[in-house]
């Protein structure tokens, strides 16, 4: 076996977009009670929240192998959808190891990656849709944002010890928000 290899079969891995599992995996849903404090209209988020507990996106992941130099793969399925006129995301993070960068590939869907240093706190918004690829660099909190009318499926891939640090983004959120205007997405201040 290759030294630090958990499994042969971490080799290859098999994608299932209809279940979001990566390699049969296990996969993590988060729902709208989960993202409490996220978006940026309160009211909204808990008039949204009292007619339904929404799946938003579910989280599927693998480190095939550990040690300097290895991966980690994630498989998101974020799902279309608003509260108010702000678009279904994720919680986004920064990682723990902040020098750690990461690679999004858009496999199905359309949406966007919200990126914000953490340091200068420039806000950039980029396109993440099907055979787009996002480089996120060191540094820098990350989220994804579904402003389309399907799943926006994407895989990550990051050193298998970035780890994540969601505490950081519930303290004091991204300073932008990207909200539906006119049947458009646009990127506003957060109120």
């Amino acid at each position: 076996m290759i030294k630090g290899l958990q499994s042969m079969s971490d080799l290859f891995s098999k994608i299932d977009l209809e279940k979001g599992s990566l390699g049969g995996r296990p996969v993590e849903n988060r729902y709208l009670s989960n993202l409490r404090g996220f978006f940026a209209n309160e009211d909204a988020y808990q008039s949204c929240l009292e007619q339904d507990n929404a799946l938003l996106y579910s989280v599927s992941s693998m480190t095939p192998a550990e040690g300097e130099g290895q991966l980690h793969l994630g498989l998101g399925v974020l799902y279309p959808g608003k509260v108010g006129d702000e678009y279904y995301m994720t919680k986004g993070h920064l990682h723990t190891k902040r020098e750690a960068a990461e690679v999004y590939v858009g496999l199905k869907g359309v949406g966007y990656m919200l990126l914000e240093h953490e340091v200068s706190q420039e806000s950039m918004l980029v396109s993440l849709a099907e055979g787009e690829v996002v480089y996120v660099p060191g540094y820098t909190a990350h989220r994804t944002i579904n402003t389309g009318d399907m799943p926006l499926a994407y895989l990550g891939i990051y050193p298998w010890d970035a780890g994540h640090d969601y505490g950081a983004i519930a303290e004091r959120n991204f300073l932008k928000v990207l909200v539906e205007r006119e049947g458009q997405p646009v990127l506003l201040d957060r109120q």
